[in-house]
């Protein structure tokens, strides 16, 4: 690891002033579980750490009348605590997130803003990886774990948290601070696909922090999330489905579709919804969804089996939020 400036700050304005306005001199710790993974294997090199540990007013959960208020620097093992009776399937992503002891180190925050677990920006070929020549090396290369959705572009990479799906699927925002003040945006919109290696992944500029996210208040909703992974012990997930139900009898009136791990971003599925409205939510009709879900699936030379578990995660989350056998 190469050597560094660390400091300290206590407050949020103290710690906005050591960030720098560009990306790769300066990077936030948190938790740290992934960043200093990053920096041992030299695939960042910051010359400055902004340790905000010690912000404490971005800590911690409270509810709000607008629903749950959740600090960046709240662990994913504290959240998941606090939401296991109003917000289960929450609570279930934040168990399977990681294993006991990360996830009493990780941070909510941290957990949404980790960099790509693709193998080629972590051995040092970047987020959009080419040969000298110019060739995109995913494309035909290694990439049995990358996208299916959102694929047309350089990017290629997987979306790596697997507690942003939940969260959108509930609605949830996320607010962020820096050197032009507070802004807040939907969670979803927080995650974009970036276009050449200047951009980052997150609408998050170099000299901001996130501090919180809400969620509405789960009121009437049915929730799910399901993962399909390689083997039961804690592993990175294949595919990853969130549902977020609202039911007229036995009628669906609207739903909330989210997969992760099957796109550079959380990718929300507008079809998988406008299949399930209005209809009776039985096994051939989440089956009918989750084709819907995939149907623009463009799988690269390795990863076409990822279309069938992604089918399947779909089906067995929207069957587990009805109450159904998953």
């Amino acid at each position: 690891m190469r050597a560094f400036e660390y400091v300290s700050p206590h407050t949020r304005s103290q710690a906005i002033s050591l960030l720098g306005a560009s990306w790769g001199n300066t990077e936030i710790l948190a938790g740290g579980t992934d960043l200093l993974a990053l920096m041992k294997d030299d695939v960042i090199t910051p010359r400055r750490l902004v340790n905000i540990k010690d912000i404490a007013d971005i800590r911690g959960v409270s509810s709000t009348p607008q629903g749950l208020r959740v600090g960046a620097l709240t662990t994913l093992g504290e959240l998941a605590e606090s939401v296991r009776e109003d917000y289960p399937a929450l609570s279930e992503a934040l168990l399977e997130a990681a294993s006991p002891q990360i996830r009493n180190m990780a941070t909510v925050g941290g957990n949404l803003c980790q960099r790509p677990h693709c193998w080629y920006f972590r051995n040092g070929f970047g987020l959009l990886p080419k040969d000298q020549g110019g060739k995109e090396l995913v494309a035909n290369g290694e990439n049995r774990y990358h996208a299916i959705l959102g694929n047309q572009g350089a990017a290629k990479f997987v979306s790596p948290s697997t507690v942003a799906p939940i969260l959108i699927a509930y609605d949830a925002k996320i607010r962020l601070e820096g050197t032009k003040g507070k802004r807040e945006l939907p969670l979803e919109e927080f995650f974009v696909i970036p276009r050449n290696e200047n951009e980052r992944e997150h609408d998050l500029r170099p000299n901001e922090i996130v501090t919180e996210i809400l969620i509405p208040p789960a009121v009437g909703v049915k929730a799910a999330h399901y993962e399909v992974r390689q083997k039961e012990a804690f592993d990175w997930p294949l595919a990853v489905a969130a549902a977020v139900l609202k039911m007229q009898g036995s009628n669906v009136q609207s739903a909330r579709i989210i997969l992760g791990y099957v796109a550079p971003v959380p990718w929300p599925s507008a079809e998988a919804a406008q299949a399930l409205i209005g209809k009776p939510l039985n096994k051939e009709l989440a089956q009918t969804a989750a084709e819907a879900a995939l149907s623009k699936a463009s799988p690269l030379s390795h990863n076409a089996y990822k279309v069938r578990l992604a089918k399947v995660a779909v089906t067995r989350a929207i069957l587990k939020a009805s109450g159904g056998a998953a």
